[in-house]
């Protein structure tokens, strides 16, 4: 076992959701979170590290300062992953501080809820269309395919200026880039083309600026006094690409599949698609597809709840753990669309929350609003024991949703 400055380890990390509930967290969350709420254990690397599982501790972790993201948000998890390794520059999720204020200064203009909301109209065509297309085809249809994947990333490739046509590539490489336990050698010649691609995208934004997010980002910057470098864009540039279209495509289809195993949930979202923005927010936090956590390294010592976290220790918020626990939502295993859920921890908390949290809120209302009344009989084509869901991803979802209607 990792020493790791003294944590003693009491048990392994947990890694897979139940067979039988896939939809729920980890079994063993509940368990902690009711004996052991900060909890030593020895995470899939070989390093131990502290795990919180409630949620008052993780949103206090998250805001504090002297927890580091500088470990990559699932490294504890990723097999042959060096915590340890050097932030490269523009790696937003790693960096703290003045250098991460800087960058998350220039990105913020791009995601005000005006801006977002301006993306409303453009946002309701896409999905009209892409319904249209799939009631127009030879069902069934993989709804992940053809319809939770290419809205967010049609949205995401026209935000940064990334040719539309290009998507089979970056769609290929992300998989495997989020992808746990899978051959390092692909993973590293997908990490090598994706960063290729942003690379020569950004040097002829820079050349050639047009009206779109990496071509303002680099005038933004210039206007300050501090170009990025090629670097900091491409970084940026590769992190908004697989943020903005993995973890939408994968909420639209786990949150389709949660609906159809809640049939009165639907029901009453088919009835009032006015309930579409809470049933965002519930779906959010009953489902919590960033399932592995977010990894933090304490740089002094830090007192969270009646645990000390030593300077040079690691620790894990389970966001999933979080977003179940009884005392701040009440009966929180069941999906209740009705719900105020607005405390749910599905983007994280604190300084490092997920920067297009109202983009993917406004992608999935449309969705929740649309979808399910213009094909009021939609269900699965499959039985449910047949859906495989991504166990290995740090994105949780389904690899295929196959549906019907009448």
């Amino acid at each position: 076992m990792t020493d790791n400055g003294g944590v003693a380890t009491r048990g392994a990390f947990p890694v897979d959701r139940d067979p039988a509930c896939p939809l729920d967290p980890a079994p063993e969350y509940r368990e902690l979170r009711e004996q052991a709420p900060i909890a030593p254990l020895s995470c899939p690397i070989g390093l131990d590290a502290w795990v919180l599982t409630r949620h008052e501790d993780i949103r206090t972790a998250l805001v504090d300062p002297r927890l580091s993201s500088r470990g990559a948000p699932s490294n504890h998890v990723v097999p042959n992953a060096d915590p340890d390794e050097p932030v490269a520059p523009g790696v937003l999720l790693r960096m703290d501080g003045p250098a991460h204020s800087r960058l998350r200064r220039l990105l913020t203009p791009e995601f005000t809820v005006k801006r977002i909301q301006a993306l409303r109209p453009k946002i309701q065509r896409l999905v009209d269309e892409h319904i249209d297309a799939m009631l127009a085809s030879t069902e069934p249809v993989d709804l992940y395919r053809d319809f939770a994947l290419p809205i967010p990333s049609l949205v995401i490739c026209e935000l940064l200026g990334v040719p539309y046509a290009d998507r089979d590539s970056f769609q290929h490489q992300t998989t495997l880039l989020v992808g746990v336990g899978g051959d390092p050698g692909a993973t590293a010649v997908a990490a090598m083309q994706v960063q290729q691609f942003m690379a020569q995208l950004v040097l002829a934004k820079m050349e050639h600026p047009e009206d779109d997010l990496l071509s303002r980002l680099i005038r933004r910057a210039q206007e300050t006094g501090e170009p990025l470098t090629v670097e900091e864009l491409v970084s940026l540039g590769v992190t908004l690409l697989i943020a903005g279209h993995e973890t939408t495509a994968n909420m639209i289809a786990l949150s389709t599949l949660a609906l159809l195993r809640s049939p009165d949930q639907l029901a009453a979202l088919r009835a009032d698609p006015e309930l579409a923005p809470g049933a965002v927010e519930e779906l959010l936090r009953y489902l919590s597809i960033v399932h592995f956590g977010l990894f933090r390294y304490a740089t002094e010592d830090v007192e969270i709840g009646e645990e000390t976290i030593r300077a040079g220790q690691w620790l894990v918020a389970a966001l999933s753990a979080g977003n179940r626990e009884e005392s701040v939502f009440p009966d929180p295993d069941t999906l209740d669309l009705t719900r105020n859920a607005k405390a749910h921890l599905a983007f994280g908390y604190g300084v490092h929350q997920c920067l297009g949290q109202q983009l993917a809120r406004v992608e999935l209302q449309e969705v929740f609003s649309r979808l399910y009344t213009r094909i009021p009989t939609l269900r699965l084509a499959v039985p449910f024991e047949d859906i495989r869901f991504k166990h290995d991803a740090l994105v949780y979802g389904v690899r295929a949703l196959p549906v019907t209607w009448d």
